[in-house]
């Protein structure tokens, strides 16, 4: 086991107080074509979450600028930490497309989706975003950590979601 992923403290007192008082949700180092996925589960929870705030860190930060076009495609708003761009009442998804701040929105959010999980194989660590406190979600396709899985769902602490209708109904659950 490793330490919890670090965060710096003063960033995460401004996120804090971005968010006050807003229903918030992470999808952690996603990959293509979840993001998408993530924005139609933001798009069907929105109404039922006014002001839902869902964050999406994804894998390769590198990535951000297209994701923010594909995002905002779906008629969504999108603020890119990248770009220095301020979560703002009207914003829907906050892109994290920075690199080593995992720790900072796991810190953040008490709900994490871990990518590679729903699209693709192999999943992401579950253990970082519990060891942070988070409700830990993710999809059918955990193949890299199933040593983990087991004892994280019969603890309470994890939830597998076979497809994106599954995901929303555990994140609107939550």
């Amino acid at each position: 086991a490793a330490p919890p992923l670090p965060a710096n403290d003063a960033d995460l007192a401004a996120l804090r107080s971005a968010v006050a008082g807003r229903p918030l949700w992470l999808a952690a180092s996603t990959h293509p074509g979840e993001e998408a996925l993530i924005g139609r589960v933001h798009a069907q929870l929105e109404p039922r979450h006014p002001g839902l705030l869902t964050g999406i860190v994804p894998r390769h930060a590198p990535r951000g600028a297209g994701l923010a076009e594909e995002l905002r495609a779906q008629g969504l708003t999108v603020a890119r930490r990248a770009a220095g761009e301020p979560i703002r009442a009207e914003s829907d998804l906050y892109l994290a497309d920075t690199m080593g701040e995992l720790g900072l929105f796991y810190r953040l959010s008490g709900i994490a989706v871990l990518g590679k999980s729903l699209i693709g194989r192999g999943g992401q660590n579950p253990l970082e975003a519990a060891r942070l406190g988070c409700a830990v979600l993710y999809g059918p396709h955990m193949d890299y950590f199933p040593e983990f899985t087991a004892p994280l769902e019969a603890a309470g602490a994890a939830r597998a979601v076979a497809d994106e209708a599954a995901l929303a109904a555990a994140v609107d659950a939550l």
